[in-house]
C-alpha cells in the first residue's frame, strides 16, 4: 500500500520514480556556496556596465538598466567557477521590481562553442559582451537556458508569465525558436514581487526539474533532455533583461561524486 501511495504521489508531481531516485541522489557535494551577503566580485563576474549590484544582509540586488530595449541595459552575473557533470542549483530568490514585461534568465553550465573568438572559457571574449545583446548569447554559447519570472516584451497583464527552457546555440539568426525544449509553462502564478522563493535547479543528462517553494506553495516543473544533446560543464548564469531586477540569498550549487 505505501509503495502505491508514493508512486501516485510522484506521478502527482509529474515525475517517474526512476526520474525522482536520479534528482534527489544522496551523492550530491556542495561544490559552491554564496550567502549573497558579502562583496559580489569575491565569486562573480559580470557582462552588461549598466547593471547595479549591492550586497547586504537581507541579499545580493541585482538590477539590470532601467532603459527598455537598449541592449546595453541587459546584464549578466556569471559565477567564476566552471561546473561538470549533473548539478543542482537553489537559491532564495525575491523580484524587486514591479514589471510585467521582459525576462529573467538561468544559464546551466555555459561554455563558448569553440570555434574563432569564442572559446569555451567564456572570460576569454568578455569584452565581446559588454554590450550583452541577447544573440552574443544563443548564438555563441554552448548552455540550458531557462526563463522564469518571465513576460513577453509587450504585455499588460501581471498574470501572463511563463517558463521556457532553451538549448543554446541555434544555428542562425533565423532558428532561435528551433532552441526550445517543451513543455513550456504559462501562468504560474509564481514570482510575484516582494515575495520570496526558494528555488531549487536539478539537471542532469536525462532531465531537467525545477522546484518551487514560497508563499504558501510548492510547484515542481520539468523537462525531458534525453533527446538533447548534453551539456557537460560550464558557469552559471543568472541574466536580467533591461528594467528588470531582484535579490538573492544562499545560492548553492551542487555536483555528484
Amino acid at each position: 500500500m505505501k509503495i502505491v501511495v508514493v508512486v501516485l504521489f510522484l506521478m502527482y508531481l509529474g515525475c517517474s520514480p526512476g526520474q525522482q531516485k536520479e534528482v534527489n541522489s544522496e551523492s550530491w557535494v556542495l561544490a559552491f556556496s554564496d550567502s549573497c551577503t558579502a562583496d559580489w566580485t569575491d565569486q562573480w563576474f559580470l557582462d552588461g556596465e549598466m547593471a547595479t549590484i549591492e550586497n547586504s544582509e537581507q541579499g545580493m540586488t541585482f538590477s539590470a538598466g532601467p532603459e527598455n530595449h537598449n541592449d546595453a541595459h541587459h546584464a549578466v552575473l556569471w559565477t567564476k567557477p566552471s561546473f561538470e557533470g549533473d548539478v543542482k542549483i537553489e537559491y532564495d530568490y525575491t523580484r524587486t521590481e514591479e514589471q510585467v514585461i521582459n525576462v529573467n534568465i538561468l544559464f546551466i553550465q555555459a561554455t563558448g562553442i569553440g570555434e574563432g573568438q569564442f572559446s569555451k572559457d567564456i572570460t576569454e571574449w568578455n569584452d565581446y559582451r559588454r554590450i550583452p545583446t541577447m544573440s552574443k548569447y544563443w548564438l555563441n554559447m554552448n548552455t540550458i537556458h531557462i526563463s522564469y519570472a518571465a513576460f513577453p516584451m509587450v504585455n499588460e497583464d501581471p498574470g501572463n508569465d511563463y517558463l521556457r527552457v532553451r538549448r543554446y546555440p541555434a544555428s542562425n539568426k533565423e532558428t532561435f525558436g528551433d532552441t526550445e525544449v517543451t513543455p513550456a509553462y504559462e501562468r504560474t502564478g509564481l514570482f510575484l514581487p516582494g515575495v520570496t522563493y526558494h528555488l531549487t535547479w536539478t539537471k542532469t543528462s536525462k532531465w531537467l526539474v525545477l522546484k518551487v517553494e514560497g508563499n504558501d506553495q510548492e510547484k515542481v516543473f520539468e523537462w525531458d533532455l534525453s533527446g538533447v544533446t548534453p551539456v557537460p560543464e560550464g558557469r552559471i548564469g543568472l541574466r536580467h533583461m533591461f528594467t528588470r531586477s531582484a535579490m538573492y540569498k544562499n545560492f548553492k550549487v551542487y555536483t555528484k561524486q
